[in-house]
């Protein structure tokens, strides 16, 4: 049979992903999750292809002299403390318009950036480079979030290693007193921000516009960091993986069948008893039918089916190699951007599972993802703050289980082989 075998490299629609170098300004109090909201924001836009980096003045302070420092170091009647914090801001800031000038694309200003004078020089810096300025705060009066950020991860940073917890706490407390006293929110009409108050129980978006911004919105409107497990595995082994073809809609073979009851049971033995358990597939018989034994309504979404093979698919690889050695050829040397002729690339997929990824930070009960190799790459790249680049090379076998754990500052990984134990002819990505 003859086949087309034109493809390309897949390439930015105009005017829907142009480069739009932006700063994202931090502000609040200590602990109030600044740090955390930055990282997650420079996962999700590095995942969407946006080269973004975060700039932590804590890590300068600690760095430069050290981390051991008393609460009344941050003291404001301390003019010799206040100097020092505000030149490592300045290196901070500088370092940051620097990388934006050498081909950056987004920079993330993680600081307290407490009173108006600050958020007005950042500004200003900004401006002088021609750069727009968005500030992100974190506004929180509720003192069990608070206590609970203080312990949960505060306490753990290198400022208070080997030190006793509750004299940790006090000294802590303490320096956000400080803050306190000279804090001053968010209120300038003229400023572009979004104000996240009390953990996303209300979003204040002003003077918010462009690409970039916007998008933004919907991830930070429910952020959060209950621990719940994520677990992504594919369906069971189909007949097209049997014969190592790509794509398709085929059924399950009896080994994938027999995978779908041991799935079953691993949800039921590992889910916590008082949370319900979301099932999420592809629209695909294979995702389907593996649900089955657990759901007879799981959620299916669209952006969940496998890379479009376009005119390969149903083929084998080794057909491919052969009778499309161009199309080989050019996938071989940059599998990520590659697009299929008249079908997906890597760098395409992760566009269209943006809602997916979306609606998967807002889940708080645990979340099962039936789907296939490449798609649950791209989302696993996502979830461990992995390089967009590197997703056709992450392993995801058949009949395996990734149980990924949200934390603070990432994610916790643990893996579970199930039966029966059956060959990866690898298509199918």
């Amino acid at each position: 049979m003859e086949r087309a075998v034109s493809g390309v490299r897949s390439k930015r629609v105009p005017g829907e992903r142009d480069k739009a170098t932006t700063v994202l300004s931090m502000v609040g109090l200590p602990a109030r999750g600044k740090t955390y909201i930055g990282r997650r924001v420079a996962r999700y836009l590095s995942w969407l292809g946006h080269p973004t980096r975060v700039f932590n003045v804590g890590s300068y302070r600690r760095r430069q002299i050290g981390a051991s420092q008393p609460a009344d170091f941050f003291a404001p009647t301390n003019k010799e403390g206040r100097q020092v914090l505000h030149d490592l801001a300045m290196t901070a800031l500088d370092d940051m318009l620097a990388w934006l000038r050498e081909g950056g694309e987004v920079g993330i200003f993680d600081a307290t950036n407490s009173t108006k004078e600050r958020r007005r020089l950042v500004e200003e810096r900004c401006r002088k480079e021609g750069l727009p300025v968005v500030f992100i705060e974190s506004f929180c009066n509720d003192s069990s979030v608070i206590e609970a950020n203080v312990r949960d991860t505060k306490l753990k940073s290198p400022d208070y290693v080997d030190m006793d917890p509750d004299a940790a706490a006090q000294d802590f407390l303490r320096r956000i007193a400080h803050y306190e006293s000279m804090y001053e929110t968010l209120d300038d009409p003229n400023q572009s921000y979004i104000k996240i108050i009390d953990v996303g129980r209300q979003v204040i978006l002003n003077r918010i516009h462009g690409y970039l911004p916007a998008r933004l919105a919907p991830l930070l409107i429910d952020l959060h960091v209950s621990p719940r497990p994520i677990w992504l595995t594919r369906h069971g082994q189909s007949d097209y993986n049997r014969h190592g073809r790509i794509g398709g809609d085929p059924e399950l073979s009896p080994a994938g069948e027999e995978y779908a009851k041991h799935l079953a049971e691993f949800v039921r033995k590992n889910a916590p008893r008082d949370q319900e358990v979301a099932v999420w597939t592809s629209t695909l018989r294979r995702t389907i039918s593996t649900a089955t034994k657990i759901t007879r309504s799981p959620r299916t979404w669209r952006a969940l089916d496998e890379i479009d093979a376009g005119v390969c698919d149903g083929m084998t690889y080794d057909q491919v190699r052969i009778e499309m050695p161009d199309v080989w050829a050019a996938r071989s040397a940059d599998k990520f951007r590659y697009r299929y002729p008249r079908g997906e690339s890597y760098e395409d997929v992760i566009q269209r599972l943006d809602p997916v990824i979306i609606q998967l930070e807002r889940q708080r009960s645990p979340t099962l993802v039936i789907a296939h190799q490449a798609v649950l790459r791209a989302i696993y790249a996502y979830l461990m703050d992995r390089p967009p680049s590197e997703c056709p090379s992450i392993s995801v076998p058949l009949h395996t289980v990734i149980q990924l754990t949200p934390t603070a500052y990432g994610c916790e990984e643990k893996r579970f082989a199930l039966p029966p134990n059956v060959e990866d002819q690898g298509a199918g990505g």
